[in-house]
């Protein structure tokens, strides 16, 4: 039965109009595709001087694997590559199938890793130099069109030796590859994908991590500056949880660490405060509802609606107190 599936699947995609064509888009590049062992999550991170590389390049599921898909680019290779994979295939099984049925497959870089982290990747011998890859443990670094060939063993060392969660050790591989030489023709775009090891059956809960940087002139830097502004609002999204769930406590501590992280946003500031007032701590709230009023009056707008949703005390006295903080004109 499996086998008949599979069979299946790869006369569908052979046949498909985009499939199986040597022409493809030239989204040369250099890309890394993970697993960490410890929480099984897996992901996909690229940067290249292409427009939105991270729409074609970058492909994951969770409790399946993830696939980058590159060089003279078929985006197939991505769905099915986690079709097979998804059907009992390794990465290296589903790879061999892709590319024996690809004429193309000498233009092609690709390379794949499955749930149990097993690692598969191809260069094509057509692929514009310096081009190569690095199959190690639980991941695979992959470039093509580079300055020098440096990229990938970089890319590799850079992987192995950071330190931190599945992200930050996938940054640290493209930075490694940019500062070598990276791609020959500069910088455009990047993105970053991870999802959970194990599916929930939950597609919006089991992204990890989605972000894309289609065109900016240092595409990396702007990676990194969302992956930290990720980090902050998966903080405000726990806070969120822990006021629908009576935790004041909770939340507090969830809203107190974004906003820690970026003092100046008011939005975080605003929920911190609101969460000490709901906690019964009004007078810790008033000093930051002022900063927040003095800046955005908006702000001051929104409060007297929020007893209505319960998310503050139905109670004209506390409101008065908040309002009162704010700008007189």
């Amino acid at each position: 039965m499996l086998r008949n599936t599979l069979s299946s699947l790869l006369i569908i995609f052979v046949f498909a109009p985009s499939f199986g064509q040597v022409k493809g888009r030239p989204v040369h590049t250099y890309s890394i595709v993970a697993r960490d062992t410890i929480t099984g999550e897996i992901g996909v991170a690229v940067q290249s001087h292409w427009f939105s590389v991270g729409s074609i390049v970058t492909w994951a599921e969770a409790g399946v694997g993830a696939v980058a898909t590159q060089s003279f680019v078929d985006p197939a290779y991505g769905p099915l590559g986690l079709d097979l994979m998804r059907a009992g295939k390794t990465a290296q099984q589903a790879l061999d199938g892709i590319i024996t049925s690809d004429p193309g497959h000498d233009v092609r870089q690709v390379a794949m890793i499955d749930v149990r982290g097993n690692v598969a990747a191809h260069t094509g011998a057509k692929c514009i130099q310096g081009a190569g890859h690095i199959v190690g443990r639980n991941y695979s670094v992959q470039a093509n069109l580079m300055l020098n060939d440096k990229v990938w063993g970089a890319m590799s060392k850079a992987y192995e030796s950071s330190r931190g969660d599945l992200a930050e050790r996938m940054l640290a591989a493209l930075d490694a590859a940019q500062s070598v030489g990276g791609d020959i023709r500069g910088k455009q775009s990047a993105a970053i994908l991870i999802v959970k090891g194990t599916s929930t059956g939950k597609p919006w809960d089991d992204r990890v991590m989605e972000l894309r940087i289609e065109d900016h002139e240092e595409p990396l830097k702007e990676l990194r500056r969302l992956v930290r502004v990720h980090r902050a609002y998966d903080h405000m999204n726990r806070g969120d949880l822990a006021v629908e769930n009576g935790d004041v406590d909770g939340a507090l501590r969830e809203y107190g660490a974004a906003e820690e992280m970026f003092p100046e946003n008011l939005e975080m500031k605003f929920w911190h405060a609101v969460s000490l007032v709901t906690a019964g701590r009004l007078d810790e709230s008033l000093p930051i509802f002022k900063v927040i009023f003095a800046k955005d009056m908006n702000w001051a707008t929104l409060v007297p609606r929020l007893p209505q949703s319960g998310i503050l005390p139905n109670d004209k006295g506390v409101i008065e107190k908040i309002l009162k903080t704010a700008p007189k004109h």
